[in-house]
């Protein structure tokens, strides 16, 4: 979002007689306003942004403050909603640089976020009796790479799809190599 805009707005602060000190927000007054294109008018970011962007805007925020935090673990749930390609690999490199500092925790469903994990976990529902459970299982590395392949669309016997995902799990060993 190379031609977006972003200001904070301070409302006036009000008199002292009209305070109400007992908030605990405290007396001011901010919007964050935003325009995600050049020639647009910034508008206030509580209006326009969608759940998807919302999350998208606090990884922003957490990547340029995650070393000043005292927070150990950042939690992203399916941060990658109408994301993919480029915009994913962005995000995924994001999580990388943040996890240098912090644990984070992403749940996905993107191959180039998934690609970009130290730790996968698998989280899958299963029926036993009429009752439904969900499990939780820790992949090692060739289940991490079928579910890669299944998370690009192709079947785990696709051959091609395999290679893409041992390509996209290299390539993303390598840009943490080279920013370590």
């Amino acid at each position: 979002m190379k031609k977006s805009g972003f200001s904070v707005e301070f409302s006036e602060f009000p008199l002292f007689e009209n305070c109400k000190f007992d908030s605990p927000n405290g007396v001011d007054n901010i919007k964050f306003m935003f325009s995600a294109n050049l020639g647009e008018p910034e508008k206030p970011l509580s209006e326009i942004i969608s759940g998807g962007e919302i999350s998208r805007f606090m990884l922003a925020i957490k990547s340029q403050t995650a070393k000043y935090n005292d927070i150990p673990t950042f939690i992203f749930d399916e941060i990658d909603a109408g994301i993919s390609g480029v915009v994913a690999k962005i995000v995924a490199e994001k999580f990388a640089n943040i996890s240098k500092s912090v644990q984070l925790i992403a749940i996905s469903h993107l191959a180039q976020i998934t690609a970009f994990a130290d730790n996968n976990l698998l989280i899958y529902k299963t029926e036993t009796k009429g009752k439904t459970y969900t499990n939780v299982k820790r992949l090692g590395t060739d289940e991490k790479i079928l579910e890669i392949t299944r998370l690009l669309g192709g079947g785990v016997e696709s051959e091609a799809a395999k290679q893409h995902a041992k390509e996209l799990i290299d390539s993303a060993n390598k840009y943490k190599i080279s920013k370590s």
